[in-house]
């Protein structure tokens, strides 16, 4: 689990530093599929995975307004804010929370239950399906997309030499 949190955020970096050689123009230009904008898109992706971790923890979660963030520098430092209460969780996650039950009160009344390890899960896979979608949107612009490989990211060092 913690593997592919740590892939998501390096990956991220990467996507943040890709951004800088892109005019602010097109970074917020409007774009088909996804939430709109190549920026919009990494505010959206840090957004749900600070309020996926806040629910988790029984911790208040509201949604920030991208009004309020957009350029690359504020939707860099909101990542960094909320990186400091994702990351222990994270960090912190053992095989007992797994199957810990997560209750959701949808506003229509029902009650929708699913497993932690699943809300974990989901929130990794969300983010990888969004960079699919900037990865689409950087070929469109012109501009080789950052590597979705998770191969030769040096994340699993168990392999002798690679300590």
């Amino acid at each position: 689990m913690q593997t592919f949190f740590q892939y998501n955020w390096m990956v991220r970096e990467q996507w943040y530093e890709w951004c800088g050689d892109i005019s602010e123009e097109e970074l917020l230009a409007t774009r088909i599929g996804g939430v709109g904008s190549i920026l919009k898109t990494l505010f959206h992706i840090v957004d749900v995975e600070w309020s996926w971790i806040q629910v988790l923890q029984g911790k208040p979660d509201f949604q920030e307004d991208f009004e309020r963030y957009k350029t690359l520098q504020q939707v860099r430092e909101l990542d960094a804010k909320f990186h400091t209460e994702v990351e222990p969780f994270v960090t912190a996650w053992h095989e007992g929370l797994e199957q810990r039950i997560f209750e959701d009160h949808l506003p229509d009344g029902r009650i929708v239950t699913d497993a932690w390890g699943e809300v974990m899960r989901h929130v990794i896979a969300h983010e990888i399906h969004h960079v699919g979608q900037l990865s689409v949107w950087a070929r469109e612009i012109g501009k080789p997309p950052v590597s979705a490989n998770l191969i030769g990211k040096g994340l699993i060092n168990s392999l002798p030499g690679k300590a």
